[in-house]
């Protein structure tokens, strides 16, 4: 009977544990991280980092964003909110606002200004972003207790993931500047703490921007990638060739200064590197009441992945140095918030695919497209058709807006116009889909491209007509271009991976069965014991409560 008691003691007792709310969740998306370099790299990560979470923690292995177009804004975005472009309002980095007719970025803001340097770089807000986050969500179970902070060098990826009722958010100002900034739609200042760390850590910025980037290991040895010497590979001004070592002190001039510092592995390490102090300064984690949210973005990975490509060395030496990083950041949250007392979770916000040239020189399909060739034909399209150059409104984004004034005008149908349009885009070269808005509104896809395509629509404010091109195309010019880019529904730029790692993680857990970005935030609310943003998918990942592999 005593053994009864006291295992019911000892049950009853990990029960609670495991529905303890941690005191700290923190989110890191790694920009543009396939899933497959968990594997390439692994030999290369030894037990640390990225292993070291794997091996502790929960990992989905087929983990998808489900929606076009990946790019990171709207990545960024969908990890928080746990939905799609069709209801958080977010269709890329920038679009073409019908309203306003013009083009738009994602996160500038004229009501705003910058605090922490003389820029303009400050001129932000979320206004944009129609759905909450599970930041926000947090704020308003704890009536605006705790702390929900965001740090990137990218604006958008520090903004977007804590959302509407953050603290503060903070981007890097390149330039001359090689400051941590902020906008007044937070706070009149940056806290006192923060600007002394920017005086401070110029010496360390000096440090980066006067020493070449040499790779990490031997370069002989990093037989994961080609040659280092690739032809479609994109180099620095001033530089002649993409190869090892980069002569930053060299190059800073002619290439922005501390700017330059985004396209280095530096820019990861400087980011982890604030991170850390604002968990200190912020006492994050420290609260006995309530919980805090820390969103972290890794950018540095984005900006190398394009000039450079996924099969290069520079991509290799980044994602080795980042596992050190990643290390050293995760034995930080231990050291200062416990083992125990913290969920961190890790994730990209798209893939990326392989230089289209570099799959070429292996014979694999591939190709480069002309989008300023598709306007023209489309403007030549609807004069002949319709005897005016004025129906085509814009073309972006892969989407087509419709001058809807000039169709009334016309006496045209609007339906009937987008149909014709579609018809005739259908048998360019290259182009894979073509839809309608109205069809989108009308029908309901349940299989990729298609599927994707109209989750990725928002009726208020996308195109008239969705496009996806043939797989491995992208936009360039099949000579001059260099480097990579994302945005398809397609796996190279979908499939991500999705960890989470520390207290009440299930440890050891790999899950092959496929999931969606989107399950993330309600996961998290589930861990919290929120309320789930405002409209997030209610599928969570179960598999990362448990406390075993039975």
């Amino acid at each position: 009977m005593k053994k009864l008691v006291a295992y019911c003691v000892l049950s009853c007792a990990m029960a609670v544990n495991a529905q303890k709310k941690p005191k700290l969740v923190v989110g890191i998306v790694v920009d543009q991280m396939r899933y497959d370099y968990l594997q390439r790299f692994k030999d290369k990560f030894g037990s640390k980092g990225f292993n070291k979470l794997i091996s502790e923690g929960t990992l989905f292995e087929n983990g998808h964003f489900n929606y076009i177009p990946t790019y990171t804004a709207v990545g960024h975005s969908s990890v928080y909110t746990g939905t799609t472009p069709s209801d958080h309002g977010i269709i890329g980095n920038n679009w073409y606002d019908k309203e306003l007719k013009k083009s738009i970025y994602v996160v500038d803001d004229e009501n705003y200004k910058t605090i922490g340097s003389s820029s303009n770089e400050g001129k932000k807000s979320p206004k944009r972003l129609v759905a909450s986050t599970v930041s926000d969500q947090l704020k308003l179970a704890q009536n605006f207790k705790g702390k929900a902070i965001g740090v990137a060098i990218k604006d958008r990826s520090a903004i977007l993931p804590v959302g509407h009722a953050a603290d503060i958010a903070y981007w890097f100002d390149g330039g001359n500047q090689g400051k941590w900034v902020s906008s007044t739609y937070y706070a009149k200042d940056l806290p006192k703490w923060v600007q002394q760390y920017n005086q401070e850590n110029k010496l360390v910025l000096d440090e980066y921007l006067n020493s070449p980037w040499v790779t990490q290991e031997n370069l002989a040895h990093y037989h994961e990638s080609t040659l280092d010497n690739k032809h479609f590979e994109g180099t620095f001004k001033n530089e002649e060739a993409p190869v090892f070592p980069h002569n930053l002190p060299a190059l800073k001039e002619k290439n922005g200064n501390y700017s330059l510092l985004k396209t280095t592995p530096h820019g990861n390490t400087m980011t982890l590197d604030f991170a850390k102090e604002i968990i200190k300064n912020e006492a994050l984690g420290k609260n006995k009441e309530y919980s805090d949210f820390l969103a972290i973005s890794l950018s540095s990975t984005d900006y190398i992945g394009h000039k450079y490509g996924p099969a290069s060395k520079e991509i290799e030496d980044t994602y080795i140095r980042l596992n050190e990083d990643l290390d050293d950041f995760v034995k930080y949250l231990n050291r200062k918030v416990g083992n125990d007392n913290y969920v961190l979770f890790l994730t990209a916000d798209h893939g990326v695919v392989h230089v289209p040239h570099h799959l070429i020189e292996n014979k694999l399909p591939a190709g480069y497209i002309n989008g300023k060739a598709i306007y023209e034909q489309l403007i030549d399209f609807t004069f002949k058709k319709y005897n005016t150059t004025k129906i085509i409104e814009n073309v972006s984004n892969y989407q087509v807006f419709l001058n809807h004034a000039e169709i009334k005008t016309l006496g045209l149908s609007l339906e009937k116009v987008q149909n014709e349009l579609v018809e005739e885009l259908i048998d360019y070269p290259m182009v894979y889909k073509a839809v309608s808005a109205k069809t989108l509104q009308r029908a309901e896809f349940h299989k990729a491209p298609l599927s994707l395509l109209q989750a990725g629509y928002n009726q208020k404010i996308s195109g008239d007509i969705l496009i996806t091109l043939t797989p491995s195309i992208i936009s360039g010019n099949a000579k001059t271009s260099t480097g990579t880019t994302h945005g398809t529904g397609y796996n190279y730029d979908t499939h991500i991976p999705i960890l989470f790692y520390g207290a009440a993680i299930a440890e050891g857990k790999k899950v092959k069965a496929p999931v969606n970005i989107t399950q993330i935030a309600p996961t998290l609310s589930n861990l919290l014991q929120i309320q789930e943003p405002t409209m997030s998918s209610l599928e969570i990942l179960e598999e990362v409560f448990a406390k075993s592999n039975n």
